[in-house]
């Protein structure tokens, strides 16, 4: 009889892990550096990762930005996604992970692989190939709330008021610089590059899924890409600083 109940209570177990699923949660926390990177946002991933995340219907904040307070007060109703890497020769191997706040791996994905030789394109098409593992999961949130972890509370000192975070965070204010001439594009397998009239290449754009918006590398700087009212501009962080820089680009 004690065997039948341990049974009983392995199986009850093992349906309860199973029935956690992406469905679960509404919420994704992205970090602004993946553990194998040198610099936060390195070649663009955690933005590209971000976008892929909220393409397949999450909402997704960086771990260091404000978040709304249904999420604030309780952390366990967002999944936390990561990228891990695995060395390979001549090969960028990565797998996205989505845990929930106990460190429970809820999905994982297939090991994206490139042989690209130019890093920042390689890690991008990796990441991408990772990624494509969340197409052949259906995703639609479910309503799930998580219950709140229980916190030791003196009964005699009432909770001090916290003043509720902004639903969506601010944008950084970036400096910016005017073009210094203009650039024409060249296409490559992923891309474009653009020339000066030198003629040297000046920057690397990857395309994204997003129109008008690329990854952007120009071997001092990684960033972005994008067009906004109805002018390009090239921004990334120097020094902590945010750089917008306005292109004249010739398609």
């Amino acid at each position: 009889m004690r065997r039948y109940a341990l049974i009983i209570l392995l199986l009850a177990s093992f349906s309860g892990y199973a029935q956690s699923t992406i469905n679960n949660y509404k919420y994704v926390v992205i970090p602004e550096r993946f553990n194998f990177s040198r610099e936060d946002n390195q070649y663009g991933l955690n933005t590209v990762a971000k976008s892929l995340l909220e393409e397949k219907g999450f909402t997704v904040y960086f771990d260091n930005s404000e978040i709304p307070r249904e999420l604030a007060g309780n952390r366990c109703n967002a999944l936390n996604a990561d990228v891990v890497q695995k060395k390979g020769l001549f090969v960028t191997n990565l797998t996205l992970l989505l845990k929930d706040c106990k460190g429970n791996v809820i999905f994982k994905s297939k090991e994206g692989k490139s042989r690209e030789k130019e890093f920042a394109a390689s890690y991008n098409l990796a990441l991408r190939d990772a990624f494509t593992s969340l197409n052949d999961v259906p995703y639609a949130y479910d309503g799930t709330t998580a219950e709140a972890p229980q916190q030791a509370v003196a009964p005699t000192v009432a909770p001090a008021p916290v003043p509720a975070p902004a639903n969506t965070p601010a944008p950084a204010v970036a400096e910016t610089k005017e073009a210094a001439g203009t650039l024409y594009a060249q296409p490559t397998a992923n891309g474009f590059q653009l020339i000066d009239t030198s003629p040297k290449k000046v920057l690397t754009l990857l395309k994204t899924s997003v129109q008008d918006y690329f990854i952007a590398d120009n071997d001092a700087s990684h960033g972005i890409v994008l067009k906004k009212n109805g002018d390009w501009y090239f921004e990334y962080y120097k020094d902590n600083k945010l750089i917008s820089e306005k292109l004249l680009i010739k398609f």
